[in-house]
């Protein structure tokens, strides 16, 4: 299946990168929810072992969506000030490696916040279940791979959260499957995406 790309490059130096990728992509999320648009997939180009890179790309295999999602008005807007540098709506070449950005979930409940807010969860469904809460304390370390977070804020109840997300090297390009925030999550929604490192000189 032919597929189509545009990148955004985050041009201050001191950018949080976090930040930004969230804001980007709360504006397709929106945008995709609006229309009802599935197979919009989200890959990092300037990702690194140190960082999540300056530079995002969508990808579509509809060339008019991404150009719609492009005249955003927040796109053209950071554009505009000279925050970003928005590229063409281009053609992914044939030879591109499939990778997969992968929201991983797990990762947040080993921090102390995210375990905080889910034991009170579970203690509150315990005491309308009318059973005591008992958690039992998991000492065991958990390692993963490699990740970064991007910084997202809900529009519904205003609560901040962030998307841990990782990246894999994937055989084979598969279905479009992502979730509205453009990610790989499960095993129904594992949708790869090309890696766009060589043309990131482009933008």
């Amino acid at each position: 299946m032919q597929r189509y790309y545009f990148m955004v490059r985050f041009l201050p130096q001191e950018a949080n990168l976090a930040l930004l990728m969230g804001r980007c992509i709360s504006v397709m999320h929106g945008y995709i929810c609006k229309h009802e648009i599935k197979g919009l997939g989200v890959t990092f180009p300037a990702w690194s072992d140190a960082s999540i890179g300056n530079v995002i790309a969508f990808v579509n295999s509809d060339k008019t969506v991404l150009s719609e999602l492009k005249q955003q008005s927040y796109f053209q807007d950071m554009k505009e000030c000279g925050f970003f540098s928005l590229g063409n709506v281009e053609m992914v070449p044939d030879n591109c490696a499939e990778v997969m950005f992968k929201r991983n979930q797990a990762i947040a409940k080993i921090f102390v916040g995210e375990a905080r807010r889910r034991l009170k969860r579970l203690e509150k469904r315990a005491l309308a279940r009318g059973e005591t809460f008992n958690p039992i304390k998991n000492t065991q370390p958990r390692e993963f791979n490699i990740f970064h977070r991007i910084a997202m804020s809900s529009g519904s109840n205003k609560q901040d959260y962030l998307l841990h997300i990782q990246k894999m090297v994937a055989k084979e390009q598969t279905e479009p499957l992502f979730s509205s925030y453009g990610f790989a999550s499960n095993q129904q929604q594992n949708g790869t995406v090309p890696e766009l490192s060589r043309l990131v000189d482009k933008i």
